[in-house]
């Protein structure tokens, strides 16, 4: 056994409002309920499990649009359930916060499609009903099909969609931050005062993209800002994590693309003059336990039989802006600049993926790592990814659910809290406090700051 981590392991179970998520296919396995999605208990007892398990969080992914790069419609989306259907994640939160104590929860909003203001109003009221357990997972879209379906002609441009998300992480933060004053909450029932209306300010925000004149309309959260989360790796994505996110999350293939980029986020972050300390770097990773090396081999072996490589090629058509169905299983592939994940691109290119290789990659369905073993070889091989790769932690993706999830919780957990790498309890306080053991609050040197009470900044956009 390697010398001890020194540090405990963040996992976040990467879950999504659907059938399908990252590794397609997996619904025709006999053990497999995904399916019941849209049954309340299927997520209420997948809450009980994760906190078990001492999850830090539930990592709820979604989209708005439809996979219809790949051969230019849904067929393989719609046949293998490649993340269609999709239901809202948000409207989770409340039943699994109430089977839950410790949980937190990561939801993903894209800035692009809800108003600011009212999306404010909505997070707010989550980090009140979960005392403090809320995390936003922010995203700009990237689906043309998305763009279509809520009226405009095609997606905004990659760069330009950050640009636009700047500005609406300045609302949020003038609402959460700045529009209720500390102690504006007095609940005084002698003199009839609930809040003082001296301590309440409006926003005047008049920029680019967004127009708003109002007081947020909810009292302050335990955490006031939901923790921020952000997945962007591609130049603008990273000048936009290193000013706003506090968890970063990566798709990298190896621990060396993960040592990479994680140092070109903590630089970044450094150079937006914030601490690097004060980002997490999570990786994608999918795991297969058992108590046996041979038994984790056949489950692995089962899951590629239950798999769609085509789906997840379909999936991928997507993220790169590419038709790989007009391709034959060796052809070049011409990666070039694209409105969608420019990231997943700029790694296709640069390892010259054919569609064979590809599919190759895709053969449990999805793109990502997988260590596969028992509790002694995952719990080593997550470990490297931390050493290796510089990262925090993962967002662990489910092959077979819950079976993935019970796995990691009773055979892996145990393994690493023998090695001092795996909490052995909850810590108290919000989740923000949890991640980082600095408070509820975004730390002063964070954006936000600028944007507190009292602050000029209240006014006009800059």
């Amino acid at each position: 056994m390697a010398e001890r981590l020194g540090k405990h392991i963040l996992v976040n179970a990467f879950n999504m409002n659907s059938i399908g998520h990252i590794n397609h296919g997996q619904w025709v396995h006999p053990r497999d309920t995904s399916v019941n999605y849209k049954r309340l208990d299927y997520w209420t007892d997948l809450a009980k499990t994760l906190e078990r398990g001492l999850f830090d969080a539930v990592f709820l992914a979604d989209i708005l649009g439809v996979y219809d790069v790949y051969g230019a419609g849904i067929d393989v989306t719609a046949r293998e359930a490649v993340q269609l259907p999709v239901n809202d994640p948000l409207v989770l939160v409340s039943a699994m916060a109430s089977v839950t104590r410790h949980l937190g929860f990561g939801v993903t909003v894209n800035v692009n499609n809800e108003a600011p203001y009212t999306f404010a109003r909505r997070i707010s009221t989550l980090d009140h009903l979960t005392d403090g357990r809320i995390g936003w997972n922010i995203v700009t879209g990237y689906l043309d099909s998305a763009a279509r379906a809520v009226g405009r002609s095609d997606q905004i441009r990659h760069d330009l969609r950050y640009d636009q998300a700047d500005e609406y992480l300045e609302v949020l933060y003038k609402l959460w931050e700045g529009s209720w004053e500390e102690g504006a909450v007095r609940g005084d029932r002698a003199s009839r005062v609930y809040a003082d209306p001296a301590r309440i300010h409006p926003v005047h925000h008049h920029g680019q993209f967004y127009q708003v004149d109002g007081y947020h309309l909810s009292e302050p959260s335990r955490q006031r800002t939901p923790v921020l989360f952000q997945a962007g790796t591609s130049g603008r994505g990273q000048v936009f994590a290193a000013r706003h996110a506090e968890c970063v999350f990566i798709s990298v293939p190896d621990k060396a693309a993960a040592r990479a980029a994680s140092r070109a986020v903590r630089a970044a972050v450094a150079a937006a003059g914030r601490n690097p300390s004060d980002v997490r770097i999570l990786a994608g990773i999918a795991v297969i336990a058992d108590h046996s090396e041979a038994g984790a081999h056949e489950k692995l072996a089962e899951y590629r039989a239950a798999s769609s490589p085509e789906a997840g090629l379909a999936h991928y058509s997507a993220s790169v802006g590419i038709d790989f169905a007009r391709f034959g299983l060796d052809d070049p592939i011409p990666f070039g600049q694209s409105n969608a994940i420019q990231s997943a691109a700029k790694i296709a290119e640069s390892r010259g993926y054919t569609k064979r290789a590809l599919l190759d990659q895709l053969a449990l369905g999805g793109r990502y790592p997988i260590a596969v073993g028992t509790p002694v070889q995952v719990a080593d091989e997550l470990e490297a990814w931390v050493r290796e790769g510089e990262i925090d932690g993962f967002n662990l993706t489910r092959i077979v659910t819950p079976e993935s999830y019970t796995d990691f919780a009773d055979l892996v957990v145990p393994e690493l809290q023998t090695r001092g790498s795996y909490k052995t309890a909850y810590g108290e306080g919000s989740l923000r406090h949890r991640i980082f053991g600095q408070g509820d609050r975004l730390p002063a040197t964070h954006t936000a700051q600028g944007f507190r009470i009292g602050g000029s900044l209240l006014g006009a956009a800059e």
